[in-house]
């Protein structure tokens, strides 16, 4: 077999301490998985089932990158995110035996047109263009849960230019990894190499060209992103 033109590059992440690199297959969010932020987007921040999006694989920017602002937005904002790598897939996984399908953690940002996303939500319209765009997944490299185990809290945060705007724990989630993974295995069939953002603290707000953006997870590291100044 042929390809009738060049096959796409393997979307991949890091892995700390290791020359192996982790493929990624998909990207799932989950939104409004913390009740402040929940409510700071109006959202009842109530314990309700989760509901998810996504993000193509080829938005991933690994860390230090420095990247084009983003064209179509005057209000683009940060998510500073915990990342879950599955390693083992399944359908209809129980939150008993979820953690067994996570690979690894890593910090992200779920980068965000608001203005997009705003406009979409009014009309009753999609949020591809509002969370799905090129370079929307900045992602630092992969931990392995060997090395440091099961990330079910520690502190979570994100700063702009040196000063702190988001600031929360990962014990705030509303729900928990294990949970996110057992739902979401019930709407899909989670297969390794998919990741999932399972959704950020309060605070969200805006970058502009020429900013530097750092997230950092207690036990994770950082995830840091350059905004270039056109």
């Amino acid at each position: 077999m042929t390809w009738a033109i060049p096959a796409p590059a393997q979307p991949y992440l890091p892995i700390v301490g290791s020359d192996q690199r982790f493929p990624v297959r998909r990207i799932f969010c989950v939104g409004q998985n913390y009740a402040a932020h929940a409510r700071e987007m109006g959202a009842n921040p109530d314990r309700e089932l989760p509901f998810f999006f996504s993000k193509p694989a080829d938005a991933l920017v690994q860390d230090g990158a420095s990247i084009p602002f983003p064209p179509g937005t005057s209000n683009l904002h940060h998510e500073v995110e915990l990342v879950v790598a599955i390693g083992q897939g399944g359908a209809n996984i129980a939150a008993s035996e979820a953690l067994e399908h996570v690979w690894g953690y890593a910090v992200g940002n779920d980068l965000t047109r608001r203005d997009i996303q705003a406009t979409a939500k009014a009309a009753g319209r999609p949020w591809d263009m509002a969370k799905g765009f090129d370079r929307s997944a900045p992602c630092g490299a992969l931990h392995p849960v060997k090395a440091v185990g099961h990330i079910t809290q520690g502190a979570i945060s994100l700063s702009v230019n040196g000063e702190t705007r988001q600031s929360s724990d990962i014990s705030d989630l509303i729900w928990p990894v294990a949970d996110v993974i057992a739902y979401l295995s019930t709407l899909v069939e989670l297969c390794a190499g998919d990741l999932i953002f399972t959704g950020t603290p309060e605070n969200v707000g805006p970058l502009q060209p020429g900013d530097t953006c750092v997230g950092q997870i207690e036990g994770l590291g950082t995830i840091t992103t350059r905004f270039e100044d056109s």
